[in-house]
């Protein structure tokens, strides 16, 4: 390729990113920009070793957001799971006996218009709303563990194979 060549084909390129833009199609023209910048030669005779990841992230997450803890089953991480399902079971707890409270206050109040009641029935109210907030929080955190620990499966500490030490080694002295 010469530079007219090189030149012609870079005002084609603006022209087109010009009419991209009146379009909206801005999107898809960087997106396959980029797929054109980091093509690879494939002419090469090189052979490339290609890290591939025993455990997929979003499966890992799918799979937590479908029955929190399964994420974590699948990335072998056992211990987890039943840490999940006790929070979840405790904070399920919580808000079940504070919207019961709830209703016994409201009934309470609607039937004796007593203050009291009124201000038992909002503490139960807020406290019933705040466990349902820790509940989507403890799920979220679920998905965000599992896709994380996905990542992190294969994630490995060896010993380095010159000095027979181990890489990430700690050390406390007194």
């Amino acid at each position: 390729m010469n530079w007219k060549d090189s030149l012609n084909f870079l005002k084609s390129s603006v022209k087109i990113i010009v009419k991209s833009f009146r379009r909206g199609l801005w999107i898809i023209l960087i997106l396959s920009f980029n797929s054109f910048l980091y093509s690879q030669d494939t002419s090469s005779n090189e052979t490339d070793s290609v890290f591939v990841m025993q455990k997929s992230p979003w499966l890992a997450v799918l799979q937590s957001a479908v029955v929190p803890g399964l994420g974590q089953i699948y990335n072998e991480s056992y211990i987890k799971a039943p840490i999940i399902w006790g929070g979840i079971a405790l904070l399920v707890y919580g808000w079940s006996y504070n919207y019961e409270l709830y209703w016994d206050y409201k009934k309470l109040y609607l039937q004796t218009e007593i203050e009291n009641y009124r201000t038992n029935r909002d503490f139960y109210r807020d406290q019933r709303d705040l466990f349902t907030i820790y509940i989507g929080l403890v799920y979220l955190l679920n998905l965000v563990d599992a896709y994380v620990d996905a990542h992190l499966f294969d994630f490995n500490v060896e010993e380095d194979f010159l000095t027979k030490t181990p890489m990430l080694g700690v050390r406390f002295r007194f």
